[in-house]
């Protein structure tokens, strides 16, 4: 089968880049209303149990992505045997993992309540509040899970969006309605189960309509499934570090620290991921171009590329931290009150965290580009077992600074040099000096213009929204200006014009010529 890869590329792009935006601000909406309604230990409730089960969604372990990357060569091939026995395969698979959820989930409800430091809200039955997430969660691998592996192999995923964006809206209308009606966090708990059956209902629907041709076979095939069982061994280590950097913060917060601040802490973590969102989205566009450069292109050349795209990402990276730092707290008064935020100092490390994760990003997408995988098995496990240790540790110690402070330092010490060790050493053969002093230089850089530009917005006595909005204007000049005379005179930054010229040619004429007049 032949499929158009440039135009449902583009289609999944801007189809993707709406229900991002969709998912930032709806629900944005929900936290807002669950706030006011309910009150911040049911939000820090729901990041709990929404913690857990990501730690139970270990159990998946890569095996949708071993799926998808399965059906690729009998999609081309138009063997449709093969992808019937795939199918075949996948409902299984997600069957047993469906059982070892509801399992573990059920084996380890004693200990729920332990995992919660004293604020639980007057009335509430954790148990049946936990069944409820975990009876949806099942319901995500038992419903026709595996026929979302057809969309995502034919490259629609542009569907699957669709799909979500329309039975999220019906639920989270649903759920609006109820907290502002009965001010109920049950109702709203089984809004969300229902809405989940919906999810995975209209996208078996949709699936079936648009490829009826495939079933699954009745003939479990098992060389396919040893085939299937190496990838999944594979991923098995980065699924884990995954898992845990996404969940363990949550969890450690809740049991040490209590749900109030959970709730304030996943509050500046949701704005920080928002604006993280629209980052990568830069970054991931790059992953094919980079890919194909290095098959096609000299190391010298793709070197370059690196030291022009790490300016580029600091520079894009450090002007968003300049805005976190002189907007987070303004925006979080208004949000969710002066009473829940956190002391400037957190502010700093949520900037710091954001910094180093965006840049540590460009690095994954090098990984990724190469196909690194086997070089790179252990370190995404190593660095999320130290963050986890540092939590437990740290936050004993100094509170929410130990559970931010570990994250940043995981990523460092570990994280980071372990990755660049393996890029410079796997793709690109040189060492890293010269290119550490030039990324030394950045975050100098980075540190001043941020400094600088918080002290300018303090500088200003404006309240409200209005200080807001005075404060997102001198971000807007402030950094891109002091970026602008700290490279102009460096060699990477004329290369990283050239490139970024490259990218826009002739779609924005205005950046266009501003980026050939500073040459």
């Amino acid at each position: 089968m032949r499929i158009e890869r440039t135009k449902n590329a583009t289609r999944n792009i801007v189809v993707g880049m709406i229900l991002k935006i969709y998912q930032l601000l709806v629900p944005f909406v929900i936290r807002t209303v669950m706030i006011h309604m309910l009150g911040m230990e049911y939000l820090g409730l729901n990041s709990l149990f929404t913690s857990i089960l990501q730690v139970l969604n270990l159990a998946e372990l890569g095996v949708g992505s071993a799926m998808v990357f399965s059906m690729y060569k009998p999609i081309a091939e138009d063997d449709s045997a093969t992808i019937n026995d795939l199918m075949r395969l996948y409902q299984f698979y997600y069957r047993i993992i469906g059982i070892i959820i509801l399992t573990v989930g059920i084996i380890i409800t004693p200990f729920i309540p332990k995992l919660i430091k004293s604020d639980i809200p007057s009335g509430l039955n954790i148990y049946i509040l936990y069944y409820l997430n975990l009876v949806a969660t099942v319901i995500s691998y038992w419903l026709f899970a595996y026929k979302n592996c057809l969309l995502t192999a034919h490259q629609r995923s542009d569907v699957i969006s669709k799909v979500t964006i329309i039975t999220n809206t019906v639920m989270y209308v649903s759920q609006i309605i109820a907290l502002l009606l009965f001010k109920s966090y049950y109702i709203y708990l089984i809004i969300a189960l229902l809405g989940q059956i919906l999810l995975n209902i209209g996208t078996a629907i949709t699936a079936d309509r648009m490829f009826p041709e495939y079933r699954p076979s009745k003939i479990f095939n098992k060389k396919l499934s040893k085939d299937i069982n190496q990838r999944i061994k594979d991923l098995f280590t980065s699924k884990i570090g995954e898992i845990i950097v996404n969940s363990a913060d949550s969890i450690v917060i809740s049991a040490f620290l209590g749900l109030t601040i959970l709730a304030s802490y996943n509050s500046y973590f949701y704005i920080l991921s928002a604006i993280l969102g629209f980052v990568l989205l830069f970054l991931q566009a790059c992953t094919a171009g980079i890919g194909n450069s290095l098959i096609v292109e000299t190391l010298e050349k793709n070197y370059n590329d690196l030291k022009e795209l790490t300016l580029i990402v600091t520079w894009i990276t450090g002007f968003c931290s300049c805005c976190l730092m002189c907007i987070y707290q303004p925006f979080m008064k208004i949000w969710i009150g002066e009473e829940n935020i956190f002391p400037i100092s957190c502010v700093v490390c949520f900037v710091i965290y954001f910094f180093f994760r965006c840049v540590n990003q460009l690095f994954i997408v090098y990984k990724d580009a190469a196909g690194m995988w086997h070089e790179d098995r252990f370190r995404p496990l190593a660095t999320a077992l130290t963050n986890l240790i540092l939590n437990l540790i740290l936050v004993q110690i100094i509170g929410i600074y130990g559970v931010l402070l570990s994250t940043v330092i995981s990523t460092l010490v570990v994280g980071m040099p372990w990755l660049l060790n393996n890029i410079f050493t796997v793709i690109f053969h040189v060492k890293m000096g010269e290119f550490l002093r030039n990324f030394v230089f950045y975050i100098g850089v980075t540190c001043i213009n941020v400094l600088l530009t918080y002290m300018a917005c303090e500088a200003i006595p404006v309240g409200g929204i209005m200080c807001i909005v005075v404060r997102l204007i001198l971000c807007c000049i402030i950094p891109n200006a002091f970026y602008l005379l700290a490279y102009r005179q460096k060699k990477e930054f004329k290369q990283a014009v050239m490139l970024m010229d490259k990218i826009l040619g002739s779609k924005v004429h205005f950046l266009h010529k501003i980026l050939i007049k500073l040459l």
